[in-house]
């Protein structure tokens, strides 16, 4: 099956599932999508998104540094990895669509840019956020306390990570010692991989088995391992993998937790080089979209209201470091 054809299906069960908002075709918070990008089957997957615009706050955009305002631009780094619903290719396999390039959007509208978006390895996000070629990276970054030594951070979203085990597992995960002794994936150097290592030396400190912790950097690839019992479960963004599991019906959320870890709620956030003079023009950006209805109608068209915020924050409580 095509990557065209599969992505096309998938939404159109998210939908039946209601994890996606269906409505009136009129809106397009709520446009759908079949083969081909027509409107009359799931979410909209064609390249012509029709995406939910804003315009320009001055109060927003005169905090945005001069250089960057007579630039006119606004480059933000996404992630080339496919993360249905937050960012993947639409149906001409080759145009980014999801919910962090269409908040990311609002943003740069709202501060009187043209946003110009770039797709790296997420390795390469921080690369370029350090070099100065981003301005911003808005594609599922958790503050962290570690991070927030290089970055500033300005809130949009919940973070809620899942661990996804093949379907009738049988099995259930809320504690360190419910995974100990289990092969479980986790991309490298997220704030789901900083979790999963705590928790396997917590076991090994309790007198445990660790967990044993493969890497896999593609969905894609993680999928099929979870499917052929090389893991016992994945532990991701519980967006993809809410998306995966109402899509291929193959598997189960088991577990789910704040991506901060303990008691602490994780939060999403637009990211910048520390000191750059944008986190300001950011909060004020995502809080005027917040405000005018338009982020709200985004996180519904993706299935993502249960993370919304009502305001954003800049720089708040972050994952706390590896503890040495």
């Amino acid at each position: 099956m095509s990557v065209r054809r599969s992505i096309t299906l998938a939404l159109a069960t998210l939908t039946a599932t209601g994890l996606l908002a269906a409505c009136g075709t009129s809106d397009p918070a709520a446009d759908l999508a079949a083969p081909k990008g027509h409107k009359d089957g799931g979410v909209n997957v064609g390249p012509d998104q029709d995406r939910i615009r804003g315009k320009k706050v001055a109060a927003a955009a005169d905090l945005v540094p001069e250089a960057i305002r007579k630039r006119g631009t606004l480059r933000i780094g996404a992630s080339a990895d496919a993360s249905p619903p937050l960012g993947f290719y639409a149906t001409d396999d080759k145009t980014r669509i999801g919910s962090e390039i269409d908040i990311a959007t609002l943003v740069a509208d709202t501060l009187g840019l043209k946003p110009q978006f770039e797709e790296v390895s997420w390795e390469n996000l921080f690369v370029g956020l350090d070099s100065s070629k981003f301005d911003a990276v808005l594609s599922n970054v958790t503050v962290t306390e570690e991070r927030k030594e290089k970055y500033d951070f300005a809130t949009y979203r919940l973070d809620n990570i899942a661990f996804e085990a093949k379907k009738g597992s049988g099995w259930t995960v809320k504690e360190p010692a419910d995974v100990a002794g289990k092969t479980i994936s986790v991309s490298s150097g997220t704030n789901q991989e900083k979790i999963l290592v705590e928790w396997s030396e917590e076991n090994v400190k309790a007198g445990r088995k660790p967990v044993d912790i493969k890497y896999f950097q593609k969905d894609t690839d993680y999928y099929l391992a979870l499917q052929s019992g090389r893991i016992d479960a994945h532990l991701g963004p519980s967006p993809t993998a809410a998306y995966h599991v109402a899509t291929a019906g193959q598997s189960e959320i088991i577990g789910q937790l704040s991506g901060a870890g303990g008691d602490l709620q994780g939060k999403i956030a637009a990211t910048t080089k520390k000191d750059s003079g944008l986190v300001k023009a950011y909060a004020a950006a995502i809080d005027h979209i917040v405000q005018d209805g338009s982020y709200g109608k985004v996180l519904k068209r993706w299935g993502l209201s249960g993370e919304a915020v009502e305001k954003s924050e800049i720089n708040p409580p972050g994952l706390p470091k590896t503890k040495s």
